[in-house]
């Protein structure tokens, strides 16, 4: 399975970003031997996600700017060309998904299941490191994910967000049974989250956004309801129109403080901040609100609306031990489908074109971008 892809010893080409919206392709010298427990990984497809874009917009790593060019890509699924000595249950040949988070194994976060939250954690195309849009990629054995014959390479590659997704609504949101959950932003982590929260019973989803075409897209998929976002009044402060907008919805979508149509989780996935207030305002007495979307430093939250109500927050970040196998598993047996989701592909020699396509929110062909893979 391996003929024609790139191996050890062989020169690779990537994708470098090299400033603001400029993509080149560099040819370099491939990654050394695997050690014992590691693997080495021809990466054959990359979904493009919003942290992509936002270090191709901005060639900004968190708050500094980069400091040399880049490989960008996290999101990537690949084919096993070589592994160490002690590595077991995978071979030359098996078709993966990549996990791109390497923690250090030793720390108290590691050593206590959220390696997530490593200090020392290496992240493709994080904080300069070299993505997977490259063609070799060295990891650790165990974060090659093997895929089951109906999963094509393709959907490998979205088990990444899809695990985002997935730790979000079981880990975090500790999703009750035939929960109601509204979810905010239809985008492809909002859809996934979606897809998630069905596949993990939920009794009503209702998605929220300020796009139609999104929302559309939403209810065909996966969402029980779906709402377009108020509109703000002139003068209007976040605020207010974050309480009326919580009413709005309430009375179009039959929705109560109480009972069983009240709602029982929140997730944001938009990082809008009169999102997350409209959110809290949705949720019932001792509901689960869930912060994915990362967005502003510092917002305003109804802090009384927390306290009275008992509500929960929680933060989300990533994933960690389980959350791939699960997120391989639910695709597996149909429960989560992945298809509809990628609505644009490019060859290699188009990457530049998957970004563009993924910054305009559609492809040449006039559709609606939803998730662009690059080859």
């Amino acid at each position: 399975m391996t003929h024609n892809l790139p191996q050890l010893g062989d020169d690779i080409l990537s994708w470098k970003l090299m400033d603001i919206e400029r993509l080149e392709v560099e040819k370099r010298k491939g990654p050394s031997k695997p050690g014992p427990y590691e693997a080495v990984v021809a990466p054959q497809w990359n979904g493009l996600c919003g942290s992509d874009m936002h270090i191709y917009l901005t060639a900004l790593l968190g708050e500094e700017r980069m400091k040399e060019p880049f490989v960008l890509g996290h999101e990537a699924s690949g084919i096993v060309v070589q592994v160490g000595e002690e590595v077991r249950g995978l071979k030359v040949g098996d078709r993966v998904a990549l996990e791109p988070g390497e923690g250090c194994g030793r720390c108290g976060d590691c050593k206590k299941g959220a390696y997530n939250h490593c200090d020392s954690m290496r992240f493709a195309a994080a904080d300069g490191l070299d993505g997977t849009l490259q063609g070799l990629y060295k990891l650790p054995a165990d974060l090659c994910y093997k895929l089951p014959d109906n999963l094509s390479l393709e959907e490998g590659a979205l088990m990444e967000p899809l695990a985002v997704a997935v730790n979000a609504v079981i880990n975090i949101a500790n999703l009750p049974h035939a929960a109601n959950v509204v979810v905010f932003g239809a985008g492809p982590v909002g859809l996934l989250t979606m897809s998630a929260a069905k596949a993990l019973g939920a009794r009503r989803i209702v998605a929220i956004d300020v796009q139609q075409q999104r929302l559309d897209f939403a209810k065909s998929y996966v969402a029980s309801d779906i709402f377009v976002a108020s509109r703000m009044e002139k003068g209007e402060s976040k605020e207010v129109y974050s309480q009326r907008h919580a009413e709005d919805i309430k009375r179009s979508l039959g929705i109560t403080d109480r009972g069983i149509e009240s709602v029982d989780v929140v997730i944001d996935c938009s990082a809008a901040e009169v999102c997350m207030q409209t959110g809290m305002w949705l949720l019932r007495r001792k509901g689960t609100y869930v912060q994915v979307g990362c967005g502003p430093l510092y917002v305003n939250l109804p802090m009384r609306v927390i306290a009275d109500r008992e509500i929960t927050v929680k933060g989300c970040f990533r994933y960690g031990p389980g959350v791939y196998p699960m997120a391989i598993d639910l695709v597996s047996r149909g429960l989560i489908d992945l298809k509809p989701l990628i609505t644009h592909k490019y060859g290699w020699e188009d990457a530049v074109k998957a970004f563009e396509t993924t910054k305009a929110g559609k492809g040449e062909d006039g559709k609606m971008a939803i998730k662009v893979m690059s080859e």
